[in-house]
């Protein structure tokens, strides 16, 4: 019985991806019985696949034509996917280019509901390094990525995230980010594990809205507080205004 269900889900979500992709690739909104042709599904099995992706926001009725097309969740989805494409695309060879000059890991990383996505990275050629992040999450404020991005948003949301983080100390992590908005650069400790280092710089686009992090996650013995201050720090800044501008970011926006 667990088989034939786990079957059915599967074979369900197939169906919902055919569907979808059915509505996208139509230049005419299509009708049920046009859906019902094109997926070889009886009448019932199609209204209760437009029901529920319709419920999610994915697919709309023109209930005066009785035709289907993609709903407003489908398309922020679709632009989300095609920001973040956008993002590593541009990001790249900034990227690169901070990998070679401190010879160490660099992340691109975004905000992903209440976490910190590793979107993308150019790794170094250390024998010995940190783990490979990319596509993990992680709660915003366990490093620097979540922080920096953390600070530079309004303190409302920052009292809702940490109060659903269950962080007790609220003030002195404010007071935390404070001193990262300041300085425009976060750097954290053991956050991402024991003996590793993280710092993360903002990028920003045309209109000062913050679009991710720059990150760089090092082991912490090669992450001293000299090489941060005069190496790190300042390659990061640079590589995030170097970005940013790419984006049509202007000092003057901020």
């Amino acid at each position: 019985m667990t088989k034939d269900k786990g079957a059915y889900s599967v074979q369900a979500v197939a169906k919902a991806i055919d569907l979808l992709e059915a509505l996208a690739q139509d230049g005419e909104n299509p009708t049920i019985s046009v859906i019902e042709k094109k997926l070889g599904l009886n009448h019932g099995k199609t209204v209760r696949l437009l029901t529920t992706l319709e419920s999610k926001g994915l697919v709309e009725k023109d209930s005066l034509a009785g035709t289907y097309n993609l709903g407003l969740q489908a398309l922020e989805m679709a632009q989300h996917i095609l920001k973040s494409d956008n993002l590593i695309r541009l990001a790249r060879p900034i990227m690169e280019n901070l990998a070679r000059k401190l010879d160490e890991a660099v992340y691109i990383t975004v905000a992903n509901n209440d976490e910190v996505l590793f979107l993308d990275m150019v790794d170094s050629f250390q024998q010995i390094k940190t783990v490979d992040l990319v596509g993990k999450r992680f709660p915003f404020f366990t490093n620097a990525a979540g922080k920096v991005l953390k600070s530079v948003a309004s303190i409302d949301i920052f009292c809702r995230a940490g109060k659903k983080r269950g962080i007790k100390d609220l003030p002195k992590l404010e007071a935390e980010l404070n001193e990262i908005r300041r300085k425009g650069v976060a750097v954290d400790f053991n956050g991402l594990g024991e003996g590793v280092c993280s710092v993360a710089v903002v990028i920003r686009d045309y209109a000062g809205k913050v679009v991710g992090a720059l990150t760089v996650l090092a082991p912490s013995f090669r992450m001293l507080h000299d090489r941060l201050e005069k190496e790190v720090i300042p390659c990061m800044l640079e590589g995030a205004e170097q970005l940013s501008m790419k984006f049509g970011y202007s000092k003057a926006y901020a």
